[in-house]
């Protein structure tokens, strides 16, 4: 099947250039010349270095550390592009920031996953492909076509190739249900849930009960992300008390902001498995972290979008690479 547009161009800002490396080199292509830098007064300047007239072109940025400037660098570069006639503009967002707040769930509050939407629309974007929303409804915020990947398979076949003896899923809240529950049939795994409670707007938690039993399993902790790892390790402690007799956590974006690290390295968690939606920098690499890519998913859901065929089959048909 043959794309309406015949040059694939992926470009790529500042906050995750080996992510757009990766994919690049799944696909085969280099990367597209850009220039992406702030001068003293911290305006951003971006400046493409190849022609992309009528091209399909896809921006790779995750919203990752420092969050603002990562959303502000990309709707500048969607529209440098726009103005410099691309025919096609895709931005690709792996981890899409400010996905909590979804809805008002308390009065006057704003919902910003909207807002964010609704930025990367007027900025020129023609369609978006993104990883494990936080919540699902965010897709319903735009007004252009939205391609969720899931990296939960990934991650799936990596405890699949550790052949877990009794392992059981555990969602550390009653929110992450679903995704719990379709992690635990790829394992063939029972399921528990941990029904908590969060005080305030604080990162804080307050753990209440255990559905489900976890005595003499091995539990594997599934959440879409770890901010704080406030929730995960106080849902490792609530395992461990209940008679696990081992813990693993995973998820798909290691935001790991504030006392995280230290938290993960103290806690009775065993291993933590995540991927590359966002950059783990070098002091954050503790020997409990192992990265898994998804170069190869977004690759191949690029390679799909360009050619105008359907990107189902990456759900479960792409491989992994572990990155350490």
């Amino acid at each position: 099947m043959t794309g309406r547009y015949d040059q694939l161009t992926i470009f790529g800002g500042n906050s995750n250039p080996d992510l757009t490396r990766e994919i690049c080199n799944y696909i085969d292509i280099p990367p597209g010349r850009i220039e992406v830098f702030r001068f003293s007064n911290e305006n951003i300047f971006v400046r493409i270095g190849e022609s992309v007239r009528e091209n399909d072109v896809f921006v790779v940025q995750s919203f990752s550390s420092p969050v603002n400037d990562s959303i502000m660098e990309l709707l500048i570069i969607i529209d440098t592009l726009k103005r410099a006639s691309a025919g096609r503009i895709t931005a690709v967002i792996p981890y899409f920031g400010y996905g909590r707040t979804d809805k008002k769930d308390q009065p006057r509050v704003p919902i910003t996953a909207r807002l964010i939407a609704d930025l990367i629309t007027v900025a020129g974007a023609d369609r978006v492909l993104t990883v494990d929303l936080h919540a699902g409804q965010i897709q319903g915020f735009f007004n252009i076509p939205v391609d969720e990947m899931t990296a939960m398979p990934i991650i799936a076949r990596y405890f699949q190739d550790k052949r877990l003896e009794r392992p059981v899923v555990v969602s550390p809240d009653l929110g992450n249900t679903k995704r719990a529950r379709n992690f635990a049939e790829e394992l063939d795994a029972s399921l528990a849930i941990i029904e908590k409670r969060r005080v305030g707007n604080v990162d804080k938690t307050e753990v209440l009960n255990l559905i489900g039993s976890v005595e003499g399993c091995q539990a594997v902790l599934v959440d879409d992300e770890i901010d704080t790892a406030g929730s995960i390790t106080q849902a490792a402690q609530v395992c461990i008390e209940n008679g696990a007799v081992e813990v693993y956590a995973a998820c798909t974006h290691p935001v790991l902001s504030g006392p995280a690290i230290e938290r993960l390295a103290l806690s009775p968690i065993r291993e933590v498995v995540v991927s590359n939606t966002i950059p783990i920098p070098p002091e954050k690499r503790i020997d409990k972290i192992t990265v898994l890519s998804v170069a190869p998913l977004l690759g191949e859901t690029i390679q799909r979008i360009h050619t105008g065929a359907s990107v189902s089959p990456v759900y479960r048909g792409v491989g992994s690479r572990t990155i350490r």
